[in-house]
């Protein structure tokens, strides 16, 4: 039981990350980080609206994992002897 959660955290800490760039890449809606950084990344895969669509699917895939590891995290915590 300690690898499985030892596993969790350390996708919990990754996808965390991750989640945090994909959200910081994507297009700004004025005036928000992209903006202030100048697009740099962002600009490039963004270039079209397929480009926007598959990094919110992405983003979306990755917060489904993030929100799961915190369910299963929470229900080792719960039920630990």
């Amino acid at each position: 039981m300690d690898f499985l959660e030892t596993a969790l955290w350390v996708l919990l800490v990754l996808s965390s990350l991750i989640i945090i760039g994909l959200v910081l890449i994507h297009r700004g809606r004025g005036g928000g980080i992209t903006d202030m950084f100048g697009g740099g990344f962002a600009s490039g895969v963004q270039s079209s609206a397929v480009g926007e669509r598959n990094l919110t699917r992405i983003t979306w895939i990755v917060a489904i994992i993030w929100f799961m590891t915190i369910v299963l995290l929470g229900l080792i915590t719960r039920f630990s002897i």
